[in-house]
This record gives structure tokens, C-alpha cells and sequence, in this order.
């Protein structure tokens, strides 16, 4: 089973460094959703995160599944080509 953290407020230059290390406490027990449906605004550093997220589960042999990703974000990551490089949820 996976544990599901919650985004909320912005993800931009100002916030993301806070984030970063969000996930490494529950990516030590076990898989994670990352659910973005309360994500209020988004920059091309929310990519970047998201990436960073994705790197860390992977290093810990765990899986990250990211789900209700806002609209102008699965914009960014499809004009910097990530949408194969990121485990997005339809």
C-alpha cells in the first residue's frame, strides 16, 4: 500500500526548495502518490521537483506515482518533453 502525500499552495522558485525533502521520510517506508489537485500555481521549478521526487524514489527503490497534476504543469513537463520521465496518473 502507499502512503499519499498532499501538495498545497504554490510550486514555484519561492517554495520548491522547501519540498525537496519532503519525501524522503515516507519513501524510507514505502511507495508514494504525490497528489497536486490543491496546487495553486506552478513554474518550470515545479518540474524540476517533481524530477527530484521521482530521482529519490528511485534511489530508494520505491515507486512515486504523481496524480492530479494541475493543467499548466502537465503543460510544462510536456514542452520540456518529461512526460516519459515522470510517472503521471491520467
Amino acid at each position: 500500500m502507499s502512503d499519499i502525500y498532499r501538495v498545497q499552495g504554490p510550486l514555484t522558485l519561492d517554495t520548491v526548495k522547501s519540498q525537496i525533502p519532503a519525501l524522503d521520510g515516507m519513501l524510507a517506508q514505502g511507495d508514494v502518490i504525490v497528489d497536486l489537485s490543491c496546487v495553486t500555481e506552478t513554474d518550470s521549478s515545479a518540474a524540476a521537483l517533481l524530477l527530484a521526487w521521482c530521482r529519490s524514489a528511485k534511489n530508494a527503490e520505491r515507486t512515486i506515482k504523481l496524480v492530479d497534476v494541475p493543467e499548466g504543469l502537465r503543460r510544462l513537463i510536456a514542452v520540456y518533453g518529461l512526460g516519459e520521465l515522470l510517472p503521471l496518473s491520467v
